[in-house]
């Protein structure tokens, strides 16, 4: 008799770990802590990645506090203007350009018959940024004063050049000054990272701006 009954008992244990019975709570199972497939992350990193040829976050483009500024005179001899030392130099047809990053300074001096004011500024040069800028969205035209004399800003945002590498453009501000004198204007066109905080080496390089003759 005493060995039926524990034989019965054995085939009762039996049963409840095989599956619990009606109206019992189950035992919650832990999940799982496998690690990811190779084709789970690689289908999560093309989520994550940024097309080809659009715009991609900005990096920080501050320019140091202790940025040291070099004169630069230009091609010409019209003008010279205080550039970042140690920034990359190259030529854009009559212009120069100075680089660092996507921080740029940019130098153009030309022939004018008359000096340029805000509206010509939005009859002549508004419509040759639309057309020509990448990205271009404008947020202002005036007239500003500098210690070289006064000059017409035009402040917008726009699509930097694609960088060669990585094939991305970042958004930059742009603040373009027009000054002129006897007959020749110059240009400075100062562009950085969108958020980028170059307020105050944007103004040592407006102020700077000088005639040479």
């Amino acid at each position: 008799m005493t060995w039926a009954v524990t034989a019965a008992a054995l085939v009762v244990a039996a049963a409840g770990c095989a599956g619990a019975p009606a109206g019992t709570t189950p035992v919650p199972t832990a999940p799982s802590t496998a690690p990811p497939t190779a084709a789970a992350s690689a289908s999560a990193a093309a989520t994550n990645a940024t097309p080809a040829g659009a715009t991609e976050v900005n990096p920080a483009g501050d320019i140091p506090d202790n940025q040291v500024f070099v004169p630069f005179t230009s091609p010409d001899n019209a003008v010279v203007v205080s550039v970042p030392e140690g920034w990359a130099r190259a030529a854009d047809g009559t212009a120069t350009v100075f680089s660092d990053k996507f921080n740029s300074v940019r130098i153009e001096v030309t022939s004018r018959a008359t000096a340029a004011d805000v509206a010509s500024a939005r009859a002549t040069d508004l419509p040759q940024l639309q057309t020509s800028v990448p990205g271009f969205v404008l947020h202002d035209i005036r007239s500003v004063q500098r210690k070289g004399g006064t000059a017409v800003l035009i402040t917008y945002d726009a699509d930097s050049a694609v960088n060669p590498v990585t094939g991305k453009a970042v958004r930059a501000s742009v603040e373009r000054y027009t000054f002129w004198q006897g007959g020749r204007q110059a240009v400075l066109t100062l562009a950085g990272p969108t958020g980028a905080d170059n307020v105050d080496p944007w103004r040592i390089v407006s102020d700077s701006l000088r005639w040479r003759a």
